[in-house]
């Protein structure tokens, strides 16, 4: 069979994957606690929930404009003018199946082959196969502080004439690193004087914890005409808890979002109508429940930063948002995929490599799950790695025995 030589140079999805292996696990009925997953596990709000509904009960379920409705654009116009003080109009606007698809609409938009594209390491696991799809070439960044947090001189260290664009996504999936606003300026006023588009992944802002603000990306362009590279990403999935919704957008110039409307018209058409007019409801309903997700996600990172900090042998480092944790877990096992496929057969618990972030020796644990899975989960994986852990372990009425170490 002849494959081509970009589908040949494509992984699985890691994240996806190990959604897949949860399920067959629980299906089989074994106990597994997924610290791997990034989905929260709230309701969507019942204000998505009842537009979509409406619209089911009308029958009325047809084709939409490929960027979108005009509902969802107004809705998208409110949300940027109320967090980013920042006006456009429908034009600016697109909207995809999910900020996955905005972010690789842009990407096909914007790069041409062997074209670069920069983003900070870790990241999220995503980028470089979006880069490979176009035969582009992505290259990541790694602070040469060693911390989690680029600074310019990182990313222009790396700079060549092929670059073409710059991904920031802070908070940082996997790291829960928030850039600081000294960065974001830099980085901001940097591409707009080398002439590179900067792509903003913000999916996470809202979700930041310490009582820290989000970061207005748009306070420190100078060029906010037709002429803008900033193109600003989000979506309803993680602040609402919509992941399965497959709603997200983009905010960008007129031109380039003409642009990525002809490539996803061809690509997907628009968006499900139903799952747009639940997007509508999100955004423009009651928005308590972002802040009841966000202090959730808070107390959870609490404590699993506690129980981490108890484990002798691991470096916990605390999120400034999102709800991962990047735990150095080299001590024990410096080959993450090892260490994560052997955590899952002897605790059944599931976690996801480094090594698919681009940092070896790590594992991304979630905050997503109850204070239960949380605690339960540390406490299998300290069993199974500490050798100063009792010998055996009861997972429900199931007594393991330790034979490893």
């Amino acid at each position: 069979m002849s494959i081509s030589l970009i589908g040949k140079s494509i992984s699985e999805s890691a994240t996806l994957r190990l959604n897949e292996i949860a399920a067959v696990l629980r299906a089989k009925g074994e106990p597994v606690i997924h610290l791997g997953g990034g989905e929260p596990k709230t309701k969507a709000p019942l204000d998505a929930i009842l537009q979509a509904v409406s619209l089911l009960n009308s029958a009325e379920v047809r084709y939409t404009p490929a960027d979108g409705i005009p509902e969802l654009k107004q809705a998208v116009i409110r949300y940027t003018q109320d967090f980013y003080d920042r006006k456009v109009e429908p034009e600016n606007v697109i909207i995809s199946g999910g900020a996955k698809q905005a972010i690789m609409v842009a990407l096909q938009a914007i790069l041409n082959p062997q074209e670069e594209c920069i983003f900070p390491a870790p990241y999220w696991v995503s980028y470089p196969e979006m880069c490979k799809l176009i035969g582009a070439v992505p290259v990541p960044v790694y602070p040469e502080d060693g911390t989690f947090y680029p600074r310019i001189q990182d990313i222009e260290r790396v700079v060549t004439s092929y670059t073409k664009c710059v991904i920031i996504n802070s908070p940082n999936n996997p790291t829960g690193a928030m850039y600081s606003e000294d960065f974001i300026r830099d980085i901001v006023e940097f591409c707009e004087k080398r002439n590179l588009y900067l792509i903003m992944d913000d999916i996470y802002h809202r979700l930041i914890f310490d009582g820290r603000k989000p970061i207005n990306c748009y306070e420190y362009a100078k060029d906010l005409g037709e002429n803008s590279k900033l193109i600003l990403i989000n979506g309803i999935s993680k602040q609402y808890s919509m992941t399965g919704f497959r709603i997200g957008w983009a905010v960008a110039n007129k031109n380039l979002i003409r642009v990525m409307t002809n490539i996803q018209g061809h690509q997907t058409s628009g968006p499900s109508v139903v799952l747009q007019k639940a997007a509508v409801g999100a955004l423009n309903g009651t928005q308590s429940g972002v802040e009841n997700l966000r202090r959730t996600l808070e107390n959870n990172r609490n404590v699993m930063m506690e129980r981490l900090n108890a484990f002798d042998g691991v470096r916990a480092y605390k999120p400034d948002g999102t709800f991962y944790c990047f735990v150095d877990f080299s001590h024990y096992e410096k080959d993450s995929r090892k260490l994560s496929e052997f955590l899952l057969e002897k605790v059944r618990v599931l976690t996801v490599p480094g090594v698919e972030f681009g940092l070896e020796g790590f594992l991304r644990l979630s905050t997503c799950g109850s204070i239960k899975d949380i605690t339960e989960g540390i406490e299998r994986i300290k069993w199974a790695l500490d050798p100063n852990s009792p010998n055996e372990l009861y997972i429900g009425e199931r007594k393991l025995v330790r034979d490893w170490l």
